[in-house]
């Protein structure tokens, strides 16, 4: 059968929204606009890849919790709705996923990013950017690296090899397995960044997983507007960065891109309160904070501190800090930090397919979480215009909606049931009920 002679298949109704969203701010013309520059404008070899057509895949990996780059690219060559979103026909070839690969490495770190400010432009104009309060919190994500493949920056010795060469100075038997081991496991300082590093992705560092395990790690950090949820700054720093590093810094770049939504000027300020857990938690960028005029909801983790130790200009911000803490609207700053940025890592990392990532190198994963934080802010949209903004959300209320349907019916029905059967015997034992008779109270119910 030829193509042209099969019936058309229609978006799916979450993409045919989703679509819908951004053209009424006008992503197509304004990515490609972006992307421009970047692109040859001659007739030589063959054409490019939109790179709306990129951004779109990477959308439908983010809404379909797809973790890799040929998962997205299978799923999108393989869904008739999805090539319609796309706007590719049956007889046209999808991109290949090392189209991805290509594409990520033509465009700039600095086009991501304001990629990312494009989408709060756009809640801007619907009023889901304030500027005001924001919360910051960082997670992990699982690096593309193994530990096995770990060596030593010095000597480029493999881990296991090098355990038993101390082993055998210690005098074990580098041949008994179990000695080794035991030997390693009480060795103390054995999993330093400073002396290891993994040959294919040296930017991953030795940390912490969600769930306690030891493994090569990224930190993603994000800041979240807490009045209305959306995410204001995204960044992935190396896996052994403290959290409260040149906090104050970020927070303020933060204000510079809500800045650029807004089309203010970037040293306007607008930030009232920064919101974070005991992580964040460090004097000196507490008092860089409070000198902008920030008011700081952090929570010291030292329960006992000898403020009487401290410099009177540390001893103020301290007291500050703490005040804010125990405040009311500082207790309520603190739980909408937790609903809201909890909830975006959850949407971003569990169900973004982003929580272990299968690509390598610090660029690469920061350009991808900064586009997965851009859809998370579009999926915020979408609730606005549409009450949902997840396609398993939009699921969910359809079920509601034939639930409610069904249930709306059931109960129609047994009403009328009831009022024919009172009817009925009223009607005979009054022996009226071939006038139609029917008391007042019936047909109160009746209505």
């Amino acid at each position: 059968m030829a193509t042209h002679q099969l019936a058309p298949s229609p978006k799916s109704a979450f993409y045919a929204r989703l679509d819908e969203t951004l053209e009424s701010f006008g992503f197509a013309e304004k990515v490609r606009a972006l992307c421009a520059p970047t692109y040859k404008n001659t007739q030589a070899g063959r054409p490019g890849i939109d790179p709306v057509v990129y951004l779109k895949m990477i959308m439908v990996g983010f809404f379909e919790d797809l973790p890799s780059e040929r998962a997205i690219a299978a799923r999108c060559a393989d869904s008739m709705s999805i090539r319609a979103f796309l706007n590719y026909s049956l007889e046209e070839k999808t991109p290949d996923h090392s189209t991805f690969t290509v594409i990520r490495q033509r465009l700039g770190l600095e086009i991501y990013q304001q990629i990312f400010t494009l989408t709060l432009q756009a809640l801007r104009e619907h009023g889901l950017l304030r500027g005001k309060n924001l919360g910051i919190d960082s997670s992990v994500i699982e690096a593309n690296a193994s530990l096995r493949a770990l060596v030593h920056r010095n000597t480029q010795e493999q881990y296991w090899d090098y355990v038993k060469k101390l082993a055998a100075e210690n005098g074990i038997d580098p041949a008994d397995t179990a000695a080794v081991r035991k030997f390693d496991r009480h060795r103390p300082g054995k999993g330093s960044n400073q002396e290891w590093q993994n040959p294919f992705d040296p930017d991953a560092k030795i940390g912490r997983t969600k769930d306690g395990a030891t493994d090569m790690i990224y930190k993603p950090e994000a800041v979240v507007d807490l009045d209305t949820g959306a995410i204001v700054q995204a960044e992935v720093h190396p896996g052994d960065q403290a959290d409260h590093k040149e906090m104050a810094t970020r927070v303020l770049e933060a204000q510079q891109t809500i800045n650029q939504a807004r089309g203010q000027k970037l040293d306007t300020l607008t930030i009232t309160s920064v919101t974070s857990d005991k992580g964040y938690y460090l004097v000196g960028e507490l008092q860089a904070l409070q000198r902008e005029g920030i008011r700081t909801v952090i929570s010291d983790p030292i329960d006992n501190r000898r403020v009487d130790k401290l410099e009177p200009k540390e001893q103020r911000a301290v007291r500050a800090a703490k005040r804010s803490v125990k405040s009311k609207s500082g207790k309520d700053l603190l739980r909408r930090r937790g609903m809201h940025i909890e909830r975006s890592f959850a949407h971003i990392l569990d169900a973004g397919g982003m929580r272990r990532t299968t690509l390598r190198g610090w660029e690469n994963l920061n350009k991808r979480f900064k586009l997965a934080a851009a859809f998370y802010n579009l999926s915020q949209l979408m609730r606005r215009l549409f009450g949902f903004g997840t396609p398993k959300q939009l699921a969910a209320a359809l079920e509601r909606g034939g639930r409610a349907l069904y249930f709306g019916l059931a109960l129609l029905l047994t009403l009328a049931e009831t009022v024919i059967e009172e009817t009925i015997a009223v009607s005979s034992s009054s022996g009226r009920f071939s006038q139609g008779f029917l008391p007042g109270r019936q047909k109160k119910f009746a209505a």
